[in-house]
């Protein structure tokens, strides 16, 4: 028997609402649990069937074959089960216990509004680690089910593609595979090091990076991601100053063979053509173990040309992987699962320009390459524990970069020049945490990473590049962790939480010649805590408060002198933030839904991964700084087959205490991360027949002006255009026919002032945006 929990999770479908469901369908859904049952039947009816009691999800029931309208296939699954159906509308459903009837009543009791259901239970943040109900989460999240339809038209675009959904999800652009992420402004530099990102990424309970670019995984087959705001240093520890992203990919089967496909063409205004495609696997291999397979590849065809050396397109780029993943349950309570995740990037050449050179050309002496190989294993085996779970995940990650750049003229000669930096990294990482207690959660639980960086450098003449000295950094980190939830009154709930972490860090400079040259190694101690409180006063409305603390460890850097290089720490940085938020109607059910919350952040003694003046890269402590912001977002369903959302922020950061060296005339804001942004969407669906839906998109992005560093080197600005999208599509029972158009104005602003570090000192580097593209996509799934 499976836990409450795993009840509630396994009941729970979000699926598009694409037709009524009073005309006959085809069902084929095998005896189970009644949660996987009706999650089963929701997905093959494009109905939204919600189980929110995990005793009623718990229950044996007997499923459903045969050709019949919805509600009789709901008579068939709930026999026997105690259960009965409540349509909210045609397509959004909820099963409750059945009532027992009235003593007596005078009047009939009236049904609810039909546009919603009757509280919020069904939506569960699992990013939280307690199963928290979305609408008492006291937090900024963004949740998004991934649609069946989205991920077949953007599952290849990766986190870009959910970067353009959300405003207060920001990024670099120097090509795919070797990008930052920042969220709600906490950004600390524009370029990849040693320095631990400040966005933890985690595909379910495994931890991907520790201190490498997003791996941009392609989002195939992924159920829905969630992104946790704000620092998470009690839950996820170090590395999660800015928030969490969390993709939550689609589990093995025990019951259905399942085979889903999707492919398209792409066709880019002045570059070349493009392909994806990716195909999933469910194989149940008896009613305890299913293998769930998923294949991807795509290749991009590149849009920059370089009359000097007589090519075009020199910016295409080819990728492909896949995830696997082993599902067994019913051992003694235990559900394990076993999985591994391979991806491999490979870009051909920088995609940046040069101010002065015509639209989308760049005169280089020699290609820059990027390859970006990512490898995963990982275990995770869960239990019920009396009325709570326990979860231990063990994973080992191998993370291996290598990036080119021409190097020509950085000795004050014309002589071309080529310089390699190779990233080969090496995670281990576990967790182990019980939780429980229904509707004020809380969890325990216990930690360790281990992560080890090695950097090795060379540069020269592209015929004899010398080894020049790189650097190691191995952490290690031990951590207990809690929160707890306690009502305080019938309508404030209370949070308290805590995260005792040791660290110790071993920074190792090494020269490739002579081995290695420096060692300095640190200990420390760290407490990061977080408060919260969330109140219920009734109705629609609630409103949360949450203070919540972040640090990152320090470590050893190359840094820059006269004579050459010298090793150098470089201290951790900490991060408080306060938020108050409110939210107003249930985003999924609700015509009208508003999230909004204000926040302030202080940051101190921030790291940062930095070039200097003759392009080679080195890691320091750039000083202290702030962050003001605003962030929110509304949907608007006006009539059934129309909806509207607004996505915004406003932000004020700067950097009150530059650090010695990062001074300048004015005042500065942190990198990379805008003044204000947002994006507006309007989306329309309609059924034409039975089957057969029709649906369109349309939307209009802003990405506010940025710039690229801190200090004089690099207080260059970039951003600050509109993009806008359309699309449209056509479901006809398994199969799906797309039709998009990115960038439709072909807007060829300035996304990201950079791409060679040995040119940033010219202040002319610019990233165009990927230019007009067409995209004919087939999707289907049996």
């Amino acid at each position: 028997m499976r836990t409450a929990r795993r009840g509630h999770a396994a009941a729970v479908l979000i699926c598009s609402t694409l037709s009524g469901v009073a005309h006959a369908e085809t069902f084929n859904v095998p005896r189970g649990r009644l949660g996987d049952v009706a999650a089963a039947l929701g997905s093959q009816a494009n109905a939204t069937i919600a189980v929110t009691d995990p005793d009623l999800a718990g229950r044996k029931s007997p499923g459903v074959r045969g050709t019949m309208p919805v509600r009789a296939a709901l008579d068939h699954v709930l026999r026997g089960t105690g259960g009965e159906a409540v349509f909210y509308a045609p397509t959004i459903i909820r099963i409750i216990k059945r009532r027992a009837p009235p003593a007596a009543a005078s009047t009939p009791p009236s049904p609810p509004a039909p546009d919603r259901l009757e509280g919020s239970g069904d939506i569960i943040v699992t990013a939280s680690k307690q199963d928290w109900r979305l609408d008492h989460y006291p937090g900024s999240v963004k949740l998004m089910a991934m649609e069946q339809g989205w991920v077949a038209r953007n599952a290849s675009g990766g986190t870009a593609a959910i970067a353009q959904l959300l405003p207060a999800l920001a990024a670099t652009n120097l090509g795919s595979g070797r990008d930052k992420l920042f969220i709600r402004g906490i950004a600390d530099s524009s370029f990849a090091g040693p320095t631990q990102a400040t966005v933890g990424q985690y595909l379910g309970d495994v931890r991907l990076t520790f201190n490498a670019p997003d791996p941009d995984l392609n989002l195939y087959d992924m159920k829905q991601v969630e992104v946790l705001v704000g620092p998470q240093g009690t839950l996820y520890g170090a590395g999660s100053l800015g928030g969490v992203l969390r993709l939550v990919p689609n589990v093995p089967d025990m019951h259905d063979i399942a085979v889903s496909t999707a492919d398209g063409l792409s066709f880019t205004r002045h570059g070349g053509p493009s392909w994806d495609g990716a195909g999933m696997l469910n194989l149940p291999l008896s009613d305890k173990v299913a293998f769930r397979f998923v294949v991807y590849g795509q290749r991009k065809g590149g849009y920059i040309d370089d009359p000097s050396r007589g090519l075009s397109d020199i910016n295409s780029s080819r990728s492909y992987g896949g995830r696997y993943a082993l599902r067994t349950e019913g051992w003694s309570d235990w559900t394990i699962d076993l999985g591994f995740v391979f991806q491999n990037i490979a870009t051909a050449d920088g995609q940046y320009t040069l101010r002065n050179d015509p639209p989308l050309t760049r005169t280089s002496a020699i290609a820059q390459p990027f390859d970006n190989d990512y490898r995963l294993g990982y275990i995770t085996a869960r239990r019920p524990i009396g009325q709570g779970e326990l979860v231990s995940t063990t994973s080992v990650a191998r993370h291996e970069l290598t990036s080119v750049f021409d190097a020509t003229g950085y000795d004050g000669t014309s002589t071309v020049a080529r310089y390699q930096e190779k990233n080969d990294i090496t995670l281990f990482s576990h967790e182990t945490r019980l939780s429980g207690g229904g509707e004020t959660p809380w969890v325990v639980g216990l930690s360790a990473l281990f992560n080890l960086s090695i950097i090795s450098r060379s540069l020269g003449p592209v015929s004899a590049p010398q080894q020049i000295p790189g650097v190691a950094n191995a952490q290690n980190e031990a951590a207990l962790f809690g929160q707890w939830s306690r009502s305080i009154t019938s309508r404030l709930t209370g949070t308290v939480g805590g995260r005792l972490t040791y660290a110790n860090s071993i920074g190792t400079l090494i020269d490739g010649a002579t081995g290695t040259l420096d060692t300095r190694s640190r200990n420390a101690f760290r407490f990061s805590s977080t408060l919260a409180l969330d109140w219920h006063p009734g109705g629609r409305w609630s409103a949360f408060f949450h203070y919540q603390q972040g640090y990152r460890p320090g470590g050893l850097a190359v840094a820059p002198q006269q004579s050459g290089v010298e090793s150098r720490k470089f201290a951790a940085d900490d991060l408080n933030m306060n938020e108050l938020g409110f939210r107003f109607g249930d985003q999924m059910r609700d015509r009208l839904s508003i999230r909004a919350a204000i926040f302030a952040a202080q940051w101190d003694n921030i790291q940062a991964d930095l070039v200097d003046q003759a392009g080679l890269p080195y890691t320091t402590n750039v000083g202290q700084g702030r962050i003001y912001g605003l962030d929110g977002e509304a949907t608007w369903r006006p009539i059934r087959d129309v909806s509207l959302s607004v996505a915004a922020f406003v932000n004020d950061s700067k950097l009150t205490r530059p650090a010695d060296g990062f001074e300048t005339s004015r005042a500065q804001t942190l990198p990379n991360v805008s003044r204000g942004g947002g994006r507006f969407a309007a989306s329309w669906r309609h059924s034409l027949a039975s089957g057969v839906v029709l649906s369109s998109n349309a939307s209009v992005r802003y990405v506010g002006g940025s710039r690229l560093g801190v200090g004089q080197l690099l207080d260059i600005p970039q951003g600050d255009y509109y993009e806008a999208d359309v699309g449209a599509r056509i479901d006809y029972r398994q199969f799906s026919l797309f039709l998009d158009l990115d960038n439709l104005t072909d807007v060829r602003a300035n996304s990201f002032a950079f791409g060679n570090p040995f040119g940033v000192a010219q202040r002319d580097q610019e990233t165009p945006l990927r230019p007009r593209t067409v995209r004919i996509g087939l999707a289907a799934k049996f």
